[in-house]
């Protein structure tokens, strides 16, 4: 188990320039960001940095105090890897301050070209247990891991006492039912694979059509789901697509919810975890904004006085609102068998 210094970072979503001021703002100890191509695994349109944005905004979390890290978490192909080795460069350029990788061949060209490149594994390397931790570690010298949200909290304990490296583990927002880094399942559907091309429904293969029934979304022609009158329609993937089963018609894979683990707080900090990680550089800087404040008072509340501590009922109101499905989990971490 790595030492900790009691201090447990929060890290927060920076899909722009906007919302990189509004984490700093609002109490992140650090944001992650990503490059406006395919390098990062949130490859949308509009999102991200491109070379102007990145050096304001590494300027003004730096000016405040606050680290960068730089998500570099998809999987080059041999054809375009250049692309990959140029944003390494140009991450060391920038100094940021860790760079979040996935794939091993990138981690290897990183630590002989850029040694001084601080590393972390990204939770799209899909490493669950100690064994593979420890390989990264070794081979690539990374010095913290993102651990996949399908470990129940006595599964993250256990990595965590026995991990060569730092644990950072995600604390809010939009689950998938999928092993981070393994799923492969839009591509049936678009062609491209989002640990590839960056992301799981690329906006080029979305519709959406207002219909005589209602609003229907689509995804490369193929049907994923149909809205009510006046039911928000949520962004088109396989997964969280609603599906006829024999008669009926729901959510065969998974129901969109978000996670949200401010109830068990406490154990996470007490198990030692070295960060707590909010998902959604897709989302707005209002998201951003409300979600870093609530976690950044509950945390700091969490750390005082452990004891005492108890989600405020504000802080859960406020959450449910910007959640998918406006609803929350505690998803795999509860599994109260174990």
């Amino acid at each position: 188990m790595v030492a900790s210094n009691n201090k447990v970072e929060l890290i927060c979503p920076a899909g722009s320039l906007p919302s990189l001021r509004a984490a700093i703002d609002n109490g992140a100890d650090a944001v992650y960001m990503g490059f406006r191509d395919e390098t990062n695994a949130r490859n949308f349109p509009g999102l991200n940095f491109d070379e102007t944005d990145a050096i304001e905004g590494i300027k003004y979390a730096h000016d405040q105090g606050k680290k960068v890290l730089l998500a570099l978490n998809t999987y080059p192909q041999p054809e375009h890897f250049k692309r990959w080795e140029k944003a390494l460069e140009y991450a060391a350029k920038l100094q940021v301050n860790a760079v979040i990788l996935a794939d091993p061949g990138l981690m290897r060209f990183a630590t002989e070209n850029f040694p001084e490149l601080r590393l972390h594994l990204s939770v799209q390397g899909s490493a669950t247990n100690q064994h593979a931790i420890a390989f990264y570690h070794e081979h690539f010298n990374i010095s913290r891991v993102v651990l996949p949200r399908v470990l129940s909290a006595s599964q993250v304990k256990s990595v965590i006492v026995n991990s060569p490296v730092e644990v950072e583990v995600f604390g809010f927002g939009s689950l998938c039912v999928m092993v981070e880094g393994r799923c492969a399942l839009s591509s049936y559907v678009t062609g491209e694979s989002p640990n590839t091309c960056g992301v799981c429904s690329p906006a080029k293969s979305v519709r959406w059509e207002e219909t005589s029934t209602g609003r229907q979304s689509r995804l490369n022609n193929v049907l994923i789901d149909k809205y009510s009158e006046g039911e928000a329609a949520g962004y088109p993937t396989l997964c969280k697509g609603r599906f006829q089963v024999g008669k009926n018609v729901f959510y065969a894979m998974e129901e969109p919810t978000s996670l949200n683990t401010l109830e068990i707080l406490p154990e996470l900090v007490k198990m030692g975890v070295s960060a707590i990680k909010i998902e959604g550089r897709q989302r707005s800087p209002a998201y951003v904004k409300q979600v870093t404040r609530v976690m950044r008072d509950a945390l700091d509340r969490c750390q005082s006085d452990p004891d005492n501590y108890s989600p405020a009922e504000s802080g859960v109101a406020i959450l449910d609102k910007v959640s998918e499905g406006r609803s929350h989990t505690l998803g795999a971490y509860h599994r109260p068998w174990q």
